[in-house]
């Protein structure tokens, strides 16, 4: 005879605001199988608690109902209690009482017996649970890190300054990401590659970090702490271990107008090339689609010359396939180009320019020594136009959300701008200044009064070519829409912050879910930050949302803590909720009849096949079997199984049905 024991919580009065819980405690002690109800006003609390453990140990009881808030939120504590008292944990149940009934109804009759009828439901399943218990895998010591941005560069770090071997892809050639690209950085001016140069060549040296550039993810499949990884490492066509660097090939090679990916085709460089002067690794790659060797086969210099005879023409790609614990997703983002902007031109004037390509322009490394210059004719320009949220913020362009460090950086560039051209002029065009950061206000101030740059709040309509310069026209809304034309040489536009292009697809092979802006999404925004529905998978950095370097940089310490928490223990503990195919004696074996749709629609490839044999080895059938260790519990297999062969440990068909027949 089941023994049910019912604790209805007041929260305060998020519940008993509206729900008279003294009402619903009573009515669950004439429910069958209930021996034993009462209310309190915190049952969360120790006091609420030890009411539970008491309980279960004078009352014996075989199930517990708690009446409360989300089970969310507290589950877990009140499954712990119930393990502290010798009861197992998956015979408690919740009734939410709260968002369920409290907060959506008014206090009326009809709240309270709704909050009845949600005991009565969870009251008729536990009486149907069964013990459940957590599923043990082994754990891969060893993380995956996709992505070489500053991001990936401080979660892989991090996880291996933890003892723990790290694998970092990045797909460029060089690691460093678009830090890498800034002259300096907000709110402090301090050299981009100042502070990132020597975290890069610490990845590089450190012994735990093993470090494949040029190399992209081909697939990953496996499960939280049992991952299996193929990366495809792209053919450089030289080999690295006799290639020392020394920068001879690139001399020679007679292909030298190619523009620099790096330098945002500002610059240009050579057909066999390293990014830029700082890269880790310092090795050369072959750009295939530009070398006269590939394209003609005819040229061979920089073979000729290279004084080691590292060049390896036909080098092909190579698969490496590695077992790994975790995976930290850091790919980070790129900016919508101008020619994304039909009212600034397309793109097809050279002087209105992006902020990255600001950037380039501003480095003492970029393709004009740091030397301010405009890209049609090299001319420094005497008057500037910074565009802030050129495309954020903009729903009829498909972007509605901010951009999060359009306005810090555009700040800096107006100060940079001001710094190298003293005599030119700077005006910035703002929605709104969004500076929400440490010594972030103090920053904007410090442009508008010691550098004296000219905000003008309004949006910019149009931009066109008047007499070999710019003609800016807006308006100034504090001054009433007041028009605003503007002759500029040169304008920078503070473009939106985007994910990848291939984003989409990188999500699919991760088997994790993504916006609808194609950023990734986190479990949950507030208590799981860094994780990600797929367990053992983690996000960090602009790849989950635009962020500025400070934020990207604690949010890949924040994955690299949650990696090293699981890699803490040698097992991993799982939630037993997930899905299970019945067995029968024989001769039916299993109700399973071998179609296998839930196979097909399995969206973590938890399905698997298995064979039953007589003793003699003769197949007898094919029946589908669920890896407990891939299952999530999503109960799609459930859903779509023609024989009703599979159910859902702790959400039973029986479990379901009782519910629906409570009421």
């Amino acid at each position: 005879m089941p023994r049910i024991g019912v604790f209805v919580c007041h929260c305060g009065e998020n519940i008993a605001g509206t729900v008279d819980p003294a009402a619903v405690a009573e009515a669950a002690a004439r429910f069958p199988g209930v021996v034993h109800s009462v209310h309190y006003t915190y049952m969360c609390s120790e006091p609420g608690q030890n009411l539970i453990k008491e309980a279960i140990r004078e009352k014996r009881l075989t199930g517990v109902v708690v009446a409360a808030c989300s089970p969310r939120m507290h589950e877990p504590t009140f499954r712990r209690a119930c393990a502290e008292a010798g009861l197992n944990p998956y015979l408690c149940e919740m009734a939410n009482l709260r968002e369920h009934c409290s907060w959506v109804h008014e206090k009326v009759p009809a709240t309270t017996q709704k909050a009845i009828d949600l005991v009565r439901i969870q009251v008729e399943k536990v009486k149907r649970n069964r013990p459940l218990y957590p599923i043990k895998v082994p754990v891969t010591k060893r993380a995956m890190v996709l992505g070489g941005g500053i991001a990936g560069i401080q979660a892989a770090l991090d996880i291996a300054n933890a003892g723990h071997k790290v694998i970092l892809v990045e797909r460029e050639p060089s690691i460093g990401g678009h830090m890498a690209q800034l002259s300096e950085t907000f709110p402090t001016l301090d050299c981009s590659q100042c502070i990132l140069t020597p975290r890069m060549v610490e990845v590089a040296q450190h012994p735990n970090i093993t470090l494949y550039t040029y190399s992209e993810l081909e697939s990953l499949s496996g499960f939280v702490g049992n991952f299996k990884a193929r990366i495809r490492k792209k053919a450089r066509s030289i080999d690295e271990k006799l290639c020392t660097g020394c920068g001879v090939c690139m001399q020679k090679c007679p292909t030298k107008k190619i523009p620099s990916e790096f330098n945002a085709g500002l610059g240009m460089r050579p057909a066999i090339y390293v990014p830029f002067p700082q890269a880790v690794p310092n090795k050369p790659v072959i750009d295939r689609a530009n070398c006269v060797f590939f394209q003609k086969g005819r040229c061979r210099v920089c073979e000729k010359f290279c004084p080691t005879k590292a060049i390896r023409f036909d080098q092909q790609d190579e698969i490496i396939e590695v077992d790994v614990g975790a995976v930290v997703v850091a790919t980070g983002y790129t900016v919508k180009p101008t020619s994304f902007f039909p009212e600034y031109g397309y793109g097809e004037c050279p002087d209105v320019i992006t902020g990255l390509h600001f950037e380039r322009l501003a480095s003492a490394s970029g393709p004009t020594g740091g030397v301010i210059r405009r890209p049609s004719d090299g001319r420094i320009p005497e008057t500037v136009v910074f565009i802030a949220c050129a495309g954020s913020r903009d729903p009829a362009k498909g972007i509605s959300y901010c951009s999060k460090i359009c306005c810090m950086y555009t700040a800096k560039h107006a100060m940079l701008y001001r710094h190298k051209v003293p005599q030119g002029r700077a005006y910035v065009f703002y929605m709104d200044i969004r500076a929400g950061g440490k010594m972030y206000e103090e920053f904007v101030r410090r442009a508008i009064e010691e550098d004296q740059v000219n905000y003008v709040r309004g949006r910019v309509a149009r931009i066109y070519e008047r007499d070999g310069r710019l003609v800016v026209c807006g308006v100034d809304t504090l001054l009433n829409g007041r028009p605003v034309e503007l002759e500029a040489d040169l304008v920078v536009l503070a473009t939106a912050m985007v994910a990848h292009e291939d984003a989409e697809t990188l999500a699919q092979k991760l088997k994790v879910s993504y916006d609808t802006d194609r950023f990734l999404s986190e479990a949950h925004p507030k208590l799981r930050p860094v994780e990600m529905n797929t367990a053992g998978i983690f996000v960090a950095g602009a790849c989950q949302a635009p962020k500025d370097i400070p934020e990207a940089v604690a949010q890949a310490s924040g994955a690299a803590s949650k990696v090293a928490g699981l890699f803490s223990q040698d097992e991993l503990t799982r939630e037993p909720v997930v899905a299970v195919v019945n067995r029968a004696p024989p001769p039916i074996w299993s109700t399973c009849v071998g179609c296998f749709l839930c196979e097909s629609a399995c969206a973590y490839q938890a399905i698997e096949r298995e064979e039953i044999r007589t003793r003699d080895g003769q197949l007898i059938k094919t029946v589908a079997r669920v890896n407990p260790g891939l299952c999530q519990g999503c109960g799609t297999c459930v859903a779509l199984c023609r024989s009703r062969s599979i159910d859902l440990q702790g959400f039973t068909n029986e479990q379901i049905f009782a519910e629906v027949l409570a009421l």
